[in-house]
């Protein structure tokens, strides 16, 4: 095993060693922007030190994680004099393994360890960790050390070209953010007719956890329901008069996400090509077209 430390301690940086160092993987140091920060990770990990500088901690580590926000870690990487025999690895979704150049060229390997999971504080992270899917960037050895490493979290792995990366991260803010984006549209709608957004969140939950369930278990196509995999004309009608009337601004999301919908309905074999079209044809309408349909 490889004396491990972090550049960074966040979120992420948090995550990983404190689940590295429970599982028998020795990381032994951290920094950070200030010394405070670095301080508090290494109190949670055992026999880990935290340390003032980033080229202290280098000197130190066989394998170092930067787990700096994204637009630091070229810099931060170009300011370590790395050597030959070390691992350098960055914990970014959207940059390749190329921004570690200045490792590469000091004799370091170089790579790219990236957890597909929702960190939105320092305890859930910890929790959400254990299972996820990573995405690995590396060549052998560091590979296969990589690999060790997911074992240890219990997860899955895929590995990623340096041209792959911007896509699977589009992909990842699409399942992640936007979704909480999507509640927080139908939590606003809620309020419309006088529910609040902690009642609205409660009576909403089952609902996304039955639709995560069917994806998970039924899988795209088939977990698909509501109207559009339905054909239902009239509903989508009222569902757009309603919007018309009450929320206007969300009439264009709606009607995107409907046409985006169509062919997953059609995939599913529920609805046919005249249906789909029918439904085409009137979420492409303008607002005052769809207006005059609907009354």
């Amino acid at each position: 095993m490889l004396k491990t430390g972090f550049i960074g301690a966040g979120t992420t940086g948090t995550a990983l060693a404190v689940r590295l160092s429970q599982k028998g993987w020795p990381v032994v140091a951290v920094s950070s922007r200030t010394l405070s920060s670095a301080q508090k990770l290494a109190r949670r990990v055992s026999n880990c030190q935290a340390y003032p500088t980033t080229q202290e901690l280098a000197d130190v580590a066989e394998m170092v994680f930067i787990t700096t926000p994204d637009d630091v870690i070229a810099e931060v990487c170009g300011k370590v004099q790395w050597h030959k025999g070390q691992s350098v690895l960055h914990c970014s979704g959207a940059h390749s393994v190329d921004i570690l150049e200045p490792a590469k060229k000091l004799g370091a390997a170089a790579g790219s360890f990236h957890p597909l999971q929702t960190f939105a504080d320092v305890d859930q992270a910890i929790k959400n960790l254990p299972g996820s899917t990573f995405a690995l960037e590396a060549e052998e050895p560091l590979l296969s050390t990589l690999k060790e490493l997911v074992h240890l979290l219990n997860g899955n792995w895929v590995r990623l070209g340096s041209g792959d990366k911007v896509l699977y991260h589009t992909a990842a803010v699409f399942a992640c953010n936007y979704l909480v984006t999507l509640v927080k549209l139908a939590l606003d709608l809620w309020k419309d007719f006088g529910v609040s957004s902690k009642e609205a969140t409660r009576a909403l939950l089952p609902l996304l956890n039955g639709t995560l369930n069917n994806i998970d278990n039924i899988g795209v196509p088939d977990c698909l329901t509501g109207p559009i995999a339905r054909g239902d004309l009239g509903t989508i009608e009222r569902h757009l008069r309603a919007l018309d009337a009450k929320n206007p601004s969300l009439l264009t999301t709606y009607k995107e996400l409907g046409l985006q919908t169509i062919p997953i309905a059609l995939a599913k074999g529920k609805v046919n090509e005249q249906k789909a079209e029918e439904m085409r044809a009137l979420l492409s309408l303008k607002r005052k077209q769809a207006k005059r349909l609907c009354t």
